[in-house]
């Protein structure tokens, strides 16, 4: 059982228990927290799966398909592959042709979609057909990372189970279990930005990005006047960085911004959160309109930059 999970265990195995439990779950929770994992495992359990079997007929999986053909390729060869951005209408057609059928080895189905987030909107209202007349043992799991941008009607279909964030202190000691050879000061910025999610922090870790944080941390102490702390963040993101790469120097740069604001006065604070709010918004187009590596990473450091000065602004 992964760390944080006590919770969601003792719901899910107290509704197991019952005489009849809900055919549609929404497991929600920061990504990071291991909610696949618990999605498979509940999965098993309800198809009567044991814990060793690598596939079971009667599991299926919904999730980002191959962006392309040359993607699908790659994939089919055993390749590392790039994911699409959503999840399609296609897939969840031909899901819903394998609901026409009964399953194959008992008389349960079950259904994951990781995340139900980046359903596309017309996928989306095509899984609420299902969501609102579920063959006979069919069960959907679904995991969401931010349930606000689901359809309210498909999460009012489903019942929740929660998975709470962790404190610093688990997460260090998890980081110094899974990785030993990581120094003291890089997972202790790791469990600072991961914000309570032990994926994010391992994430953090094997992406290397303890540099990143410490120069993200200069930019706000001094307001980098003369442009030549941006500059290294650039050098370390690197020239041809990978989305995942680029999200998690975003996450990082918006968990530095807010770690210790509580301790901060009234304008300050909210400075930052207005600086935090454009943060988000460069998250939620860098992938879109193809930022450059590099102008992303002055931009970035532009915004922290704006947090020190305001900080010079508030105490000098």
């Amino acid at each position: 059982m992964l760390i944080g999970h006590e919770g969601p265990w003792r719901e899910w195995r107290s509704a197991l228990a019952g005489e009849r439990i809900h055919h549609a779950w929404l497991l929600t929770g920061k990504a990071g927290l291991g909610k696949y994992s618990f999605a498979e495992q509940a999965a098993r359990e309800l198809v009567g799966s044991p814990p060793d079997q690598a596939q079971h007929p009667d599991i299926l999986l919904v999730s980002h398909p191959p962006k392309d053909d040359s993607e699908d390729r790659k994939r089919a060869e055993g390749k590392p592959f790039e994911k699409a951005r959503s999840i399609r209408i296609a897939q969840i057609r031909a899901m819903q042709q394998r609901l026409n059928t009964r399953p194959t080895l008992g008389e349960r189905r079950v259904i994951i979609i990781d995340p139900a987030d980046d359903l596309e909107r017309n996928a989306a209202n095509a899984l609420l057909k299902s969501l609102e007349e579920p063959p006979n043992g069919t069960f959907f799991i679904l995991i969401s990372h931010s349930p606000a941008r689901l359809l309210p009607t498909i999460r009012s279909r489903c019942r929740t189970l929660r998975f709470p964030t962790l404190p610093d202190e688990k997460i260090a000691n998890l980081l110094a279990e899974h990785m030993p050879d990581a120094d003291a000061a890089t997972r202790a910025a790791a469990a600072t930005a991961a914000a309570g999610s032990p994926g994010a922090a391992l994430k953090f870790v094997e992406l290397g990005l303890g540099a990143p944080a410490s120069v993200m941390r200069a930019i706000m102490g001094d307001g980098d006047p003369a442009f030549l702390q941006r500059g290294k963040l650039a050098e370390l993101i690197g020239a041809r960085p990978d989305r995942e790469r680029l999200r998690a120097v975003l996450d990082l740069a918006r968990a530095e911004l807010v770690s210790g604001i509580e301790a901060l006065d009234r304008g300050h604070a909210v400075e930052r959160i207005a600086i935090h709010q454009e943060l988000v918004r460069l998250t939620g187009e860098f992938t879109t309109y193809n930022y450059d590596p590099g102008l992303l990473a002055m931009e970035i450091g532009t915004l922290l930059a704006r947090a020190g000065q305001a900080s010079d602004r508030a105490y000098g």
